[in-house]
């Protein structure tokens, strides 16, 4: 083997060196190897003494050595890959970049795979020289003698001359083809841009759905040749899926189509869920065509492949676009890369046009809303901080009135949050004594070591740490109201000193022995059933009859639903002013899944959520995510019922007819119960009881056959007809 000669020989052939200039010059003008190839075989074969040359190039895709040369029959260059090279030389000269010189009997010795390959048969004489620039290293060179004998010295120096020309033309055609892919591809990202700039601004001229979906067809048919484009919204609270569809037919005509199904019956709606686009073959349509309607109509269509992608926005998927075509559509990435460019930006302009779409729908409910919104809480004079105008609260602000302007015991019963203080307050600003102080006392949040001394007061000195006298609650409410709050929760061995107030009028201060007169209205309430605490001896049956006077037990909020979206309203309105938030409207969805809902909190659980829900508002209408309220109703642990209450006498009973609520009761029978009741419709001895109705179902009777409470008291008990 040899070394290549450094430097050209001075007595070289002029001719040799015209020839090599000649070539030179016409090399560089080459753009593919196979003129290469001929150029080189054609012009210098015969004066550098070689009879074949090939070329050793690396594979633009795999970097992997490949074999050019010119076949001795057929027509253009030919090539192997380096799969079939087997053992040649082409290892040695990617490896060591030197040059390899060898006779034909060595190179069949050492190569036998390779001189079986047809531009090795005739191999007498074997170089291999590196092709490299200052540059670039480009791959080798084989120079194949036929005849007997190997390469002189003038020959190897020639041939390292016309390696530096090739290697020279081969950066040429390497520096054009990579100029030509860069302009390639400049002129695609240009074409692209184009197309999403045209797609967007077409979406953006339309915001509602039709006009969007089929305005985005047009732009994206008239450049990619869909025959079928389908814009999909979702509904994820509905699982209902929306389609807009446009089917270009071969005779031009276009036909226009707009449709709703559950999101698992269409290939669009599991695009969708699963947030990753489909690519549907005949045979995958041909298979999926039993199970999604949409793709059966497709096949029967005879379209070949459908295209389906999930239009994502802000990790949220609102729709799906879904294309098809009669043709076998092969996609190249940059094709599928500009189809996600595309449903990316639909997917913003989606999330644009169901908003205006949602507007357009807020707006044709804007005047009910507006109403709803902007009108008072309508209730009755002297109950402005009742909110409610169902029948049961109805009745039970009624029993208010009436029972206000007597001193009566009053005992408000119904569950927890059902807003008992409200009804108290009422009936204290209602009474002859509401130039006085009403007084609340919680039962159940005083310890119960010191409820007697809050009740009644103590003398100085009367326990350890009394060290001043203290007024009572009793003694503060003289005059006045005493609220009695979860009285439920009153020790059993004070009921007795409560039950001695209350019938005498009269407190004794612990620790001291007079007795001091008191003037107090007492209004007791508790969420608990009583009349279980006292079959289970908690609760003494004397301190119940005299605290259950006038019984009013407010239903809870389950069973008066229509009074909620008057809450929703005024909770609203209050909290929102308190945090200087600007609430204009409260969407009629929100007030509907709230009437839904079983409300075991009752008015309170409904005014926290609401108090939340203004806290996560931003805009101007109120923002509550519905998906917290998703629970089953809890047990309470007292339900309000006529049953829970004291029975009618055997003389009540006998003197109106007990009947179940599917018997026709009389319009007599009823008036004739209200007079014997005083108009009392709710507690043990009210009308409903003596007929044997729930309350609620008396009421609504009566406003059926047009009969009011007010024509029913001490005073009047005259027929109303």
């Amino acid at each position: 083997m040899l070394e290549p000669p450094c430097a050209v020989a001075t007595n070289a052939a002029p001719s040799w060196q015209n020839a090599l200039l000649s070539l030179s010059q016409a090399l560089l003008f080459q753009r593919e190897i196979s003129d290469i190839l001929q150029l080189l075989e054609n012009s210098a074969g015969a004066i550098a003494g070689f009879d074949q040359i090939n070329l050793l190039l690396p594979d633009p895709h795999t970097q992997q050595p490949r074999l050019h040369y010119l076949p001795h029959q057929g027509k253009g260059a030919a090539s192997l890959e380096a799969v079939h090279l087997g053992d040649t030389p082409a290892v040695l000269i990617f490896s060591t970049r030197k040059m390899l010189q060898c006779s034909g009997r060595i190179f069949r010795r050492d190569y036998p795979k390779s001189a079986r390959l047809p531009p090795y048969r005739r191999l007498e004489a074997y170089c291999l020289l590196p092709l490299k620039t200052s540059r670039l290293f480009l791959g080798g060179i084989e120079f194949i003698k036929s005849a007997a004998g190997s390469f002189d010295d003038n020959e190897l120096m020639q041939m390292s001359q016309l390696a530096t020309i090739v290697a020279a033309a081969l950066e040429n055609i390497l520096d054009r083809a990579e100029l030509q892919a860069k302009e390639e591809q400049t002129r695609k990202e240009r074409e692209h841009y184009r197309v999403l700039v045209e797609v967007t601004n077409t979406a953006l001229s339309k915001l509602d759905m039709k006009g969007l979906a089929y305005e985005v067809s047009e732009a994206i048919h008239n450049y990619f040749g869909f025959d079928y484009i389908s814009l999909d919204t979702c509904d994820l609270s509905t699982h209902q899926l929306r389609t807009h569809s446009v089917f270009y037919q071969k005779n031009g005509n276009r036909m226009r189509d707009s449709s709703e199904m559950p999101m698992n019956a269409s290939l669009s709606g599991q695009v969708v869920l699963s947030q990753n686009m489909a690519l549907l073959g005949r045979l995958d349509i041909e298979m999926l065509a039993s199970k999604y309607s949409q793709v059966a109509l497709l096949a029967e269509q005879d379209f070949q492949m459908i295209l389906a992608l999930p239009l994502v926005s802000g990790g949220k998927a609102r729709g799906a676009l879904k294309l098809a075509h009669h043709r076998p559509y092969v996609f190249t990435q940059d094709k599928l890369l500009l189809l996600e460019q595309i449903s990316a930006r639909l997917a913003i302009v989606l999330d644009n046009a169901l908003a205006y779409e949602e507007i357009s729908t807020l707006k044709d409910k804007l005047t009910s809303e507006n109403r709803y919104l902007s009108e008072e809480i309508r209730n009755y004079a002297d109950f402005d901080e009742i909110i409610g105008t169902s029948l049961s609260m109805q009745a039970v602000l009624q029993q208010v009135e009436m029972v206000a302007s007597s001193d009566a015991t009053v005992l408000i019963l119904g569950e927890t949050g059902t807003g008992k203080e409200l009804i108290a307050r009422a009936i204290h600003r209602l009474s002859n004594r509401k130039a006085h102080t009403m007084v609340k006392m919680n039962c159940a949040a005083v310890p119960s070591g010191l409820i007697e001394s809050d009740l009644f007061g103590h003398e100085k000195g009367a326990y350890t740490g009394a060290q001043s006298q203290r007024i009572g609650r009793f003694e503060l409410a003289n005059k006045g109201t005493l609220f009695l709050d979860e009285v439920g929760d009153i020790p059993l061995d004070l009921q007795p000193k409560l039950l001695r107030v209350l019938q005498e009028r009269e407190i004794e201060r612990l620790g001291g022995s007079k007795l001091i007169p008191v003037d107090v209205r007492v209004i007791a309430a508790t969420n608990c059933d009583l009349r279980q605490m006292m079959a289970a001896r908690q609760y003494r049956s004397d301190l119940y009859y005299r605290l259950n006077v006038f019984p009013i037990v407010i239903p809870p909020l389950r069973a008066r639903p229509e009074d909620i979206p008057l809450l929703v309203k005024f909770f609203t309105k209050k909290h929102a002013q308190r945090m200087n938030r600007h609430i204009e409207s409260i969407p009629s969805e929100t007030v509907a899944r709230l009437v839904q809902m079983p409300w075991p909190g009752n008015v309170r659980e409904l005014e926290n959520v609401i108090e939340r829900a203004v806290i996560l508002t931003r805009g101007t209408a109120l923002n509550l995510p519905l998906n917290e309220l998703q629970y089953q109703p809890a047990p309470s642990a007292w339900q309000p019922s006529i049953a829970a209450l004291p029975t009618a006498t055997s003389a009540q009973k006998s003197s109106a007819p007990m009947l179940n609520d599917s018997s026709e009761i009389d319009r007599e029978c009823i008036i004739r119960v209200l007079r014997e009741t005083n108009g009392i419709v709710a507690g043990p001895k009210g009308a409903a009881a003596r007929l044997g109705l729930k309350r609620t179902t008396l009421l609504s009777r009566m406003q059926r056959m047009g009969i009011s409470l007010r024509n029913f008291d001490e005073a009047d008990c005259a027929d109303p007809t």
